[in-house]
C-alpha cells in the first residue's frame, strides 16, 4: 500500500520512467489480445550460489521482468487475539525497508519505474515486482530490502492500519459480510480458517511493531518460499538477483503448527435480513489437490457449475429459470481444508425454489453422473482453456509457476497436464460425483428466512 498523498512531486525523469513503464506494460497487458496464449512455456530451475531456488521463464518480448513469491503462512499463522496481523504486515513492506523511511523507500521505487506488491492469504504471504530490465538491478535491491529488512515504522503502521479498520468497520455494517463470517465460525469452529483475515478493531489495533517483526521472522525463510521470474533476464543474472533478494533469509521458518479441520456439514447457517437479494452458498466435502481422484472431481465439477456458461447449474439457474445472474461451483483446495462449494445470489421470493434447483442438480450428479457428450466437452474446454487463463502474460505466467511449486506439481506438469485430464474416464467422473456430492450440505442463506427452513 501507498500514501501518495505524502509523496514529493515527481522529477521529469521519474515521470518518464513512470510513463514508460505504463507503456510498455500496456502493451505486455494488450499483446494476448494479438498474440495466441502459449500452449507450451519453457521453465528452467535455477538455483543461486546460497541455495535460492526458482522457476524462470526468459522472455524478451518486451524489456520487463517480473517477479512473484510466496512464503508459506499467512493469516492462520496470526496468533490469537492478534488476527489481521498478516495482512496488516503485507501493507507495510513497500512503507520503508533498511535505511529508507517510507517516503524515500517510495521515491526509489518511481525512480527505477517498479511496481511492487504484497498481500496475504490465509495459508501464505505473496509479494511480486515488476520492473524494467534496464534498472533492474535497482529494483531487485529495492525488492531485497523490503522482503528481508522492513522497517516496520509506527506511522505507517498507523496509518495503514487505519485504512484497514475503515474497511472492517464497513463490513461491521454489511448483513453479507456478517453472514459470511458466521458462516465460517459454523463451518469451522475455533481453526483459524474461521476468522477473519483483516482481523477485528480490538486484535488489529492490538498489533505492534514487535508483533510485526517477529511474524516476519519466523515466516520468511529460504526453505519457505515458492518463486517465479518471467522475462528478459537469464539464468545467470538470476541466480545473483536471487541471492540479492532472499540469500540472507534465514535457512527454516519456524511456522506454528496448524491442525488439519473438516468443515462441518449438514447444517443450515441462516443471516436473516430483509434484503432485495438473498446470497445462497453450499459447502460439500472436498479432496486434496494430491488427491488420486483430483481430475475426476476437478472435471465433474466443471459439468456441474464451474464451467461459467455451459455448466449444469447455469443452464437450470440461469438460462431456462431466470432465478440468478450467475450460479456455480468450485473445489477449494486449501492447506488445512477441502470443500466444494455452490454459490449464488437470487431474488428474496425465490430463494427457496434456487436453492430446491441447486439440489436437484446436484442429486442428479451423484445420482447419474455426466454423459458421454458432457465430459468429452469438459475436456476439450479444459485443455483449450488452460494457456488463456494462466499464461497469457508474464505475470500470470508468473502467478502460475508459483502456485505450481506449491502444489508440488512439478515443472512439467504444464506438459503432463493435458494427459491427465485425457486419461479420466466416465466412470471415474461419477465415481467422483457420487464421493462429494452424496453428503449433505452445509447451506448459508443471507436473507429473509425461507418457507420450509432450507
Amino acid at each position: 500500500m501507498t500514501n501518495t498523498e505524502t509523496r514529493p512531486a515527481m522529477t521529469a525523469h521519474r515521470f518518464m520512467i513512470a510513463i514508460t513503464t505504463t507503456f510498455l506494460a500496456l502493451v505486455f497487458l494488450t499483446l494476448p489480445a494479438v498474440v495466441p496464449a502459449r500452449a507450451e512455456v519453457e521453465i528452467q530451475e535455477v538455483t543461486s550460489d546460497k541455495g535460492v531456488t526458482a522457476w524462470l521463464v526468459e522472455d524478451y518480448t518486451v524489456p520487463i521482468i517480473a517477479v512473484r513469491f510466496a512464503f508459506k503462512g499467512g493469516s492462520t499463522q496470526d496468533p490469537a487475539g492478534k488476527e489481521g496481523l498478516a495482512n496488516l504486515m503485507t501493507g507495510l513492506f513497500d512503507e520503508g525497508a533498511g535505511e529508507l523511511d517510507a517516503d524515500t523507500f517510495q521515491e526509489r521505487l518511481d525512480e527505477v519505474g517498479a511496481e511492487m506488491s504484497f498481500n496475504a492469504t490465509r495459508d501464505a504471504v505473496y509479494g511480486q515486482m515488476r520492473m524494467l530490465s534496464d534498472d533492474s538491478g535497482d529494483a531487485f535491491e529495492l525488492l531485497g530490502m523490503a522482503v528481508t529488512d522492513p522497517r516496520f515504522d509506527q506511522e505507517p503502521i498507523d496509518r495503514i492500519r487505519a485504512q484497514i479498520m475503515t474497511g472492517i468497520q464497513r463490513d461491521m455494517r454489511d448483513p453479507n459480510a456478517l453472514g459470511q463470517d458466521q458462516f465460517a465460525r459454523a463451518l469451522y469452529g475455533e481453526h483459524p480458517y474461521a476468522r477473519r483475515s483483516d482481523g477485528t478493531p480490538e486484535t488489529l489495533g492490538s498489533v505492534t511493531a514487535e508483533d510485526l517483526h517477529r511474524m516476519h521472522e519466523r515466516m520468511f525463510a529460504r526453505s519457505n518460499v515458492s518463486i517465479a521470474v518471467v522475462g528478459a533476464i537469464d539464468a545467470e543474472a538470476l541466480k545473483a538477483e536471487l541471492d540479492r533478494v532472499f540469500g540472507d533469509l534465514p535457512e527454516t521458518a519456524s511456522s506454528d503448527t496448524v491442525a488439519q479441520v473438516e468443515p462441518k456439514l449438514d447444517q443450515l447457517v441462516s443471516y436473516p435480513y430483509d434484503l432485495p437479494q438473498a446470497t445462497i452458498q453450499l459447502v460439500y466435502p472436498g479432496l486434496k489437490r494430491d488427491d488420486p481422484e483430483f481430475f475426476p472431481a476437478f472435471i465433474m465439477n466443471h459439468i456441474l457449475g464451474g464451467g461459467v456458461f455451459s455448466s449444469r447449474l447455469f443452464n437450470e439457474v440461469r438460462e431456462k429459470r431466470g432465478l440468478a445472474y450467475g450460479v456455480g461451483s468450485g473445489l477449494d483446495t486449501g492447506d488445512y481444508s477441502n470443500s466444494l462449494f455452490i454459490g449464488t445470489s437470487t431474488r428474496s421470493d425465490r430463494a427457496q425454489e434456487t436453492l430446491d434447483i441447486i439440489r436437484q442438480e446436484v442429486k442428479r450428479m451423484a445420482d447419474e453422473g455426466p454423459t458421454e457428450d458432457e465430459l468429452a466437452r469438459a475436456k476439450t474446454y479444459l485443455v483449450g482453456a488452460y494457456p488463456i487463463n494462466n499464461l497469457d502474460s508474464s505475470s500470470a505466467v508468473a502467478r502460475t509457476l508459483v502456485e505450481l511449486q506449491k502444489e508440488g506439481r512439478g515443472i512439467d506438469y504444464i506438459q503432463r497436464r493435458i494427459g491427465l485430464i485425457e486419461a479420466v474416464t466416465l466412470e471415474q467422473v461419477k465415481a467422483a460425483g457420487q464421493r462429494l456430492l452424496e453428503a449433505e450440505p452445509a447451506v448459508l442463506v443471507i436473507g429473509p428466512e425461507l418457507g420450509n427452513g432450507g
